[in-house]
């Protein structure tokens, strides 16, 4: 299993395109600061993905940077291999390339691709990785690898091609099916969206906010019906069931708990993801509510 250097348990998804690189690396080093061991992000048509992580990894100490997930139709094979690697050769141990192969509307709208077969199309993508010459940082250990896997086949593939999955908007039940799927040698980073509120209505609101965009993807969709839910959760937004599933609404003892679960199902590593009242807001005050609940500081 490829070697990530993750000082704690627990770390944080976030999407920060709306803010300046300068300001998200201020918020990186708090978050280093209050123990999180990690920092995710997306990439969907805001920062470029490699170029990030170069400036988070150069702006922390410990911080472990992962793509979450890297859109495997916005570049070549060779540019993502030899990119990791030379980031890895940087930050020995403190870099994870997370690749998926997105979703068929953001791929022919943004990246003016085709989308078709996304288990070959990953599996042959993997393999070109694999044909980049050793001459490329040599000597050094290529860092981890994790496919965004969703579907059993994926999930097998992150195990076969890979060094492991990193499941999204998943249930604990589903972390641990994919970590019986992948066995004990592989990393699962399973993420773990929350709304830090008492108030329920406030929760849900951020909840079904957060999964709007999600809700109308097949590639979730068909995830959520395999997960045992069913048509009637996949509205817009998805149903009140799906929402309180799907992200942890409550105080930090219920959240921490909720956490827990994934890691009790065998993930190596969980990503909160902080939910404010709008998707560009802050996530630090959650956070650093969270920190000392999840054992952090």
């Amino acid at each position: 299993m490829a070697q990530i250097n993750f000082g704690s348990r627990v770390g944080v998804w976030w999407t920060s395109d709306a803010w300046s690189i300068n300001d998200v690396i201020a918020r990186a080093r708090e978050i280093e600061q209050l123990g999180y061991a990690s920092l995710f992000y997306g990439e969907a048509g805001g920062k470029e993905t490699f170029t990030q992580a170069a400036a988070l990894l150069g702006g922390t100490e410990r911080l472990v940077v992962g793509t979450g997930i890297a859109n495997i139709h916005a570049r070549s094979a060779p540019a993502s291999e030899s990119g990791a690697r030379t980031l890895g050769a940087l930050h020995p141990g403190r870099f994870v390339l997370g690749l998926g192969v997105s979703h068929a509307p953001l791929v022919q709208r943004s990246y003016a691709g085709s989308y078709s077969k996304p288990l070959s199309t990953m599996r042959e993508y993997l393999q070109a990785m694999d044909s980049v010459p050793p001459e490329i940082e040599p000597g050094e250990q290529r860092p981890a690898r994790l496919l965004a896997a969703l579907g059993p086949k994926m999930i097998e593939l992150s195990g076969s091609a890979a060094d492991g999955a990193h499941p999204y908007l998943v249930t604990p039940e589903q972390t641990a099916h994919t970590r019986q799927l992948l066995g004990p040698d592989k990393w699962v980073v399973s993420e773990q969206a929350v709304a830090l509120t008492t108030d329920q209505e406030t929760g849900l609101r951020r909840a079904h906010q957060h999964l709007h965009i999600y809700s109308q993807l097949p590639n979730y969709q068909k995830s959520w019906l395999r997960q045992g839910f069913d048509e009637s959760d996949l509205v817009v937004g998805g149903s009140d069931k799906l929402a309180e599933h799907m992200v942890a609404i409550g105080d930090t003892e219920a959240v921490a708990a909720h956490v827990q679960r994934h890691l009790d199902a065998g993930a190596d590593h969980v990503l909160v993801q902080a939910l404010g009242d709008d998707p560009t807001a802050d996530p630090l005050p959650a956070l650093r509510e969270l920190a000392p609940a999840l054992g952090l500081s």
